[in-house]
């Protein structure tokens, strides 16, 4: 028989061993409680180049592919993000998309890809974060389409309606037109954009304003959203005077006797350096022609990019929208027109 000292001491024991059996049941269920941790992804820069047609994943993991948008083999996309260390799927820029996609890595092939593990991404690097911040901008990129070329010499993913209608007849382009106004930042290259900002809105006066000179408004709002989104959010303008100031600018391009020499050509070709001696004489300057050069596709121009300065003055002269001209020379692009006979594409098939 248990003395009473021994019967208090079996007692206590039994607690303890309740007690701790229950901390553990307790530490077990917090650990099931808490959440596993999500699969890293962090923001990266560099290129990818479709090899083939892949969908482009709002969400991989859910399979999600809202208007089954795709990669097409041949073309490159921006890289913004990878998914984790092991990289095997990239999240892209699809022109005309205006949210990012998702794409499997094997799909094509990866060049310059600089992972920022700490999460600065495209808006890091030597400008201190600036690359993604409104109003940073120290000049302008105005980037002129020639639609018919474009849309007859040049490989795009996705569906164009302006491009199909032209094909068919029902639309005909016979005059330069907005690609985009791209603010520009010396310390980020071509990476400043994505700014945080209101979506695109714009009011019915504005788009029937612009649709003339941005023929996707006739149809839809998809690719003015993309540059609005890439583009326009850093511009420290509202969206219709950021589309206003970008086709009042076209129109002076448009309107010259550059533009007139290549609209008076449609169906044949130009001499480039007949272009630029017409260019030099409207602005008024031999070193304007360092502010512009001219793309071509299969020796089709399909577009004219032109840097402007931070205070350019839209619907005026030539003179006036390029100003003084910047004293850095343009770029070397791999799409500049090589040849001095550049030829015109007619609108239509």
């Amino acid at each position: 028989m248990l003395t009473i000292f021994q019967s208090n001491l079996w007692r206590r024991l039994q607690w303890r061993t309740v007690m701790a059996s229950a901390w553990i049941v307790l530490g077990t269920s917090l650990i099931s409680l808490s959440p596993i941790p999500a699969q890293a992804s962090a923001q990266a820069t560099g290129t990818f180049t479709a090899s083939r047609a892949c969908d482009a994943y709002l969400s991989f993991r859910k399979g999600a592919n809202p208007g089954a948008v795709r990669v097409a083999p041949g073309l490159q996309y921006e890289v913004r993000e990878v998914n984790d260390e092991a990289r095997n799927w990239l999240r892209v820029e699809v022109p005309g998309i205006p949210e990012f996609r998702w794409v499997a890595a094997e799909c094509g092939v990866v060049q310059d890809l600089r992972v920022d593990a700490q999460g600065s991404g495209p808006s890091g690097g030597a400008s201190g974060g600036q690359c993604s911040v409104a109003g940073q901008q120290d000049s302008y990129v105005l980037a002129i389409t020639w639609q018919p070329g474009f849309c007859e010499h040049v490989k795009y993913g996705g569906v164009k309606p302006e491009c199909d209608h032209m094909a068919d007849g029902q639309l005909v382009v016979s005059n330069l037109t907005l690609h985009g106004l791209w603010p520009n930042r010396k310390d980020c290259g071509t990476k400043y954009g994505n700014c945080a900002g209101a979506d695109l809105s714009l009011t019915e006066d504005t788009v029937s304003y612009i649709s003339p000179w941005m023929p996707n408004f006739f149809y839809e709002t998809k690719f003015g959203k993309y540059e609005w989104k890439k583009h326009g959010t850093c511009s420290s303008m509202d969206a219709d005077t950021y589309f206003r100031r970008a086709v009042d600018s076209v129109r002076v391009v448009n309107d010259s006797s550059a533009g007139k020499y290549l609209a008076g050509n449609i169906g044949g070709t130009i001499s480039k350096k007949t272009f630029y001696e017409r260019l030099a004489a409207d602005a008024g300057s031999s070193k304007a022609v360092n502010s512009v050069t001219l793309l071509c596709s299969n020796e089709y121009l399909i577009e004219v990019r032109i840097r402007l300065p931070l205070d350019f003055k839209a619907g005026g002269t030539l003179g006036d929208l390029l100003g003084s001209p910047l004293p850095v020379t343009r770029e070397p692009d791999s799409k500049e027109c090589s040849d001095d006979e550049i030829r015109i594409e007619a609108s239509g098939r």
